[in-house]
């Protein structure tokens, strides 16, 4: 099963579209669900920052292997991409990617997961990078199956 807890919920329709449309894709070859947290803006980030802690805590589990989407973690083409998420398969049945609001991830939740990766260097809307993500995870599975997908 593959788990994405985020923070902030979808604001555009052609957004929610595409991520339906990935989730629909995924779900043929594992289980996929997205949770949606409550973001906070406020000028303080620590405040956000914790509050926002407090509400992913509640959704990270031990028994997942957890995975958070950091500016500063590993970088990956989509080959190595796919063969992460099937070595990771191999022992662990759940894998749980955290994606942060606007603010990032707390340090406490970047010391929970079991790897960190980054797409890029450059700063992306998170809510555009929850159908980034689901594009690669698609991907990675066709790859995997040794299935054809465009390049």
């Amino acid at each position: 099963m593959i788990k994405i807890v985020c923070v902030g919920k979808i604001k555009e329709k052609y957004l929610q579209s595409a991520i339906d449309e990935y989730v629909k894709r995924i779900s043929k070859y594992t289980k996929i669900e997205i949770i949606e947290v409550k973001d906070y803006n406020t000028d303080i980030e620590s405040i956000a920052l914790d509050k926002e802690k407090e509400q992913l805590l509640k959704y990270l589990t031990k028994n997942d292997y957890l995975i958070c989407l950091d500016i500063n973690g590993n970088m990956y083409n989509s080959i190595e991409f796919s063969k992460m998420i099937s070595n990771t398969f191999i022992y662990n049945s759940n894998i749980t990617f955290v994606i942060g609001g606007s603010c990032g991830l707390s340090d406490e939740i970047k010391k929970m997961c079991n790897l960190s990766i980054s797409f890029s260097k450059l700063t992306f809307p998170h809510q555009l990078f929850r159908v980034m993500l689901l594009e690669q995870i698609y991907r990675s599975f066709k790859i995997n199956n040794n299935e054809t997908y465009h390049k």
